[in-house]
């Protein structure tokens, strides 16, 4: 199973296995405290993208159209977190104020694209 959850909650033991898929840590967090096991940088949105969509809620759609044709381009890491989760669940973790955010579009995406 995979699921999300904003790094800002802490963790669970329900977790299993944390991946951060922001490209950026997250402020006044410390490693031992966000408890993430992997932080796979390149699977978060180009910075140009993040950059426009900026977390407009008017956005989303768009945001997640172009989001998906970049992921697309990233099957090897897709199906890195694909063999993580035969393994044990899977979170990915992210620090964004908003539930329209890039771990979200890509939770849509594994679940689409299965």
């Amino acid at each position: 199973m995979i699921k999300i959850r904003n790094v800002y909650e802490g963790h669970s033991e329900s977790d299993g296995f944390r991946i951060l898929v922001d490209r950026f840590w997250p402020r006044a967090v410390s490693k031992e405290k966000a408890s993430i096991d992997l932080w796979l940088k390149e699977i978060a949105p180009a910075n140009d993208l993040r950059k426009w969509y900026s977390h407009d809620p008017k956005k989303w759609e768009e945001f997640k159209s172009k989001y998906f044709n970049e992921l697309k381009e990233k099957e090897e890491i897709i199906e890195k977190i694909r063999e993580l989760e035969k393994e044990s669940n899977v979170t990915l973790v992210y620090s964004s104020k908003s539930p329209l955010n890039n771990a979200a579009a890509l939770l849509e995406y594994l679940k689409v694209n299965s």
